[in-house]
């Protein structure tokens, strides 16, 4: 693995076989699919060489897991995931060689650090299923500092939304609108958005720099800010001035 440069993926843009960068064809990503279900899911979609390809990459990742010499075995297929099994189904198929690894949180850090912009990619969404606790946040730390839009959008899944502090993900919600990732990248957006005055007043300064500077206000934030709105009382309530909604 060699160490990546920086890159900017424009938002929008699509693997080889239409599909929106970052996601497999049903448009979900790895990172919010149980590991057997997505081994079942990518099974059907890969032709007979690559399903071959794959099976050996997961027995030789769970007969082999941890790190054995400069460089583990399942380490060199994540390597060889993108050529083996097309771009579109590399990011699925390198989750599954690091879950049949069991690698943990110091082996994803050693793939993060080391790999390239693509394997970056498949440590965040494997994250949710293989560290159960916060001790992953450094790498979504990262990737959030970066200009990677597939590495922004990678680092927002269920595994920031149950550890992100409410000051980072704030700061990651705004990241998106600057950089033009979707806010549908952002998992359970719609529960941690809700009620959030902070976050209500953040969207509402940059919608106002925007506007004195003469720029258009992403529909994103539009969409994040009337989230943040609490749910109106139930009809026969009483508000806090005891009048009946």
């Amino acid at each position: 693995m060699t160490q990546p440069h920086a890159t900017h993926v424009t938002p929008g843009t699509q693997d080889a076989d239409g599909t929106p960068a970052g996601q497999d064809p049903q448009g979900t990503t790895p990172a919010h699919v149980p590991p057997d279900d997505l081994r079942t899911a990518l099974a059907a979609r890969l032709g007979g060489a690559a399903r071959a390809w794959l099976d050996q990459a997961l027995d030789e990742a769970a007969a082999h897991p941890g790190t054995h010499g400069p460089i583990s075995v399942w380490e060199l297929r994540l390597a060889e995931a993108g050529r083996r099994c097309g771009p579109a189904h590399a990011d699925a198929a390198r989750v599954l060689v690091l879950h049949a690894a069991r690698a943990d949180t110091e082996a994803l850090t050693r793939v993060y650090s080391q790999g390239t912009a693509d394997e970056r990619r498949a440590v965040l969404h494997a994250l949710p299923h293989l560290v159960p606790g916060p001790d992953g946040l450094p790498l979504v730390e990262d990737a959030l500092r970066t200009n990677d839009t597939r590495l922004v959008a990678a680092a927002l899944g269920p595994y920031a939304a149950r550890h992100l502090d409410a000051h980072q993900w704030r700061h990651a919600v705004l990241k998106c609108l600057f950089t033009g990732v979707p806010v549908d990248s952002v998992a359970d957006l719609a529960r941690r958005a809700h009620g959030d005055d902070e976050l209500a007043r953040m969207l509402a300064d940059y919608a106002a720099e925007r506007t004195a500077a003469g720029r258009a206000v992403p529909e994103d934030l539009h969409r994040v800010l009337a989230l943040t709105e609490p749910a109106p009382p139930a009809p026969g309530t009483a508000d806090p001035h005891g009048k009946e909604s």
